[in-house]
């Protein structure tokens, strides 16, 4: 299957890049797995898979490399995209693009968890339940996470509400305060319109007992061109893990500021999506 995807879209895996990728990923792992269900073999499988998507479906981009240092940050970004592809898309620019590679740890919802084959597929990839305790203990094994403080609520919007920034809930922080780790701030531009026409029912949502309801007339991701800016990193201050929430707030705001400027500034840049189609640019 993998084989038949990469012709489809003509890429062919990068076999000698990979295999330097998951040497220096050995040595950060030297079992190959971790308590939280990692497995560098299985996640090298899965990257192989995603790669042609990657590269020729969604023709990702990668800016402020340069910014990416080798210490464990709290990758920080904005959702966007209505399922976990801006997600997939991050982790994979920093096992691929990114000196040195390392598996980023995106923290994910119970819900997505609990799907079936890919709850099990994103963990052995390096997904992680985004509980308090789980990040913390990355964190102080020096991983980097990846945190979307947004919440669902940056995922499920509907399209009049695309790149519109949701509000930040405050946990993140206080956890990197804990831990005394960098914020990373990161924009992904072009994931919304990958289903460019969405309602979310927000009260059937709830009446229901879900997480979101996007209503659509396409619920296939199309090839929008996807565009990921890194910023420069955030230094913690020198702040207590408790302080009161309106200190916090200074730094939180300050944050979502830094998100919303790479936003804009990616949205000048961004491609569009039929030139993408007819150009192949």
């Amino acid at each position: 299957m993998l084989d038949n995807i990469s012709r489809s879209l003509g890429v062919e895996i990068p076999k000698e890049h990979f295999d330097d990728i998951f040497t220096q990923l050995l040595n950060r792992y030297p079992e190959g797995e971790d308590p939280w269900g990692l497995n560098l073999k299985k996640a090298r499988h899965t990257l192989e898979w995603i790669w042609p998507l990657y590269k020729k479906y969604f023709k990702v981009r990668v800016f402020g490399k340069e910014n990416v240092l080798d210490e464990p940050y709290m990758v920080t970004s904005n959702h966007s995209g209505q399922i976990a592809i801006d997600a997939m898309l991050i982790a994979t620019a920093f096992a691929t693009e990114v000196t040195p590679p390392r598996i980023l740890r995106s923290m994910v919802e119970r819900f997505f968890t609990g799907l079936p084959w890919v709850g099990t597929l994103a963990a052995e990839a390096g997904a992680v339940l985004g509980d308090r305790q789980n990040c913390l203990n990355l964190l102080n094994r020096g991983q980097s996470v990846l945190v979307f403080p947004e919440g669902v609520r940056g995922v499920a919007k509907s399209s009049f509400d695309f790149y519109k920034l949701q509000r930040f809930t405050r946990g993140f922080f206080r956890m990197a305060l804990t831990t005394n780790t960098k914020i990373l701030p990161v924009a992904v531009i072009g994931a919304e319109e990958i289903f460019p026409w969405v309602y979310q029912a927000k009260g059937a949502a709830k009446l229901l007992g879900l997480p979101a309801l996007p209503l659509s007339p396409i619920y296939f991701p199309l090839p929008s061109p996807v565009d990921i800016h890194i910023g420069k990193p955030y230094e913690t201050p020198d702040l207590s893990p408790e302080a009161p929430d309106q200190e916090i707030d200074i730094h939180i705001d300050n944050i979502r500021t830094i998100i919303r400027h790479l936003t804009n500034e990616g949205l000048k840049e961004r491609r569009p999506f039929f030139a993408n189609q007819v150009r192949g640019s």
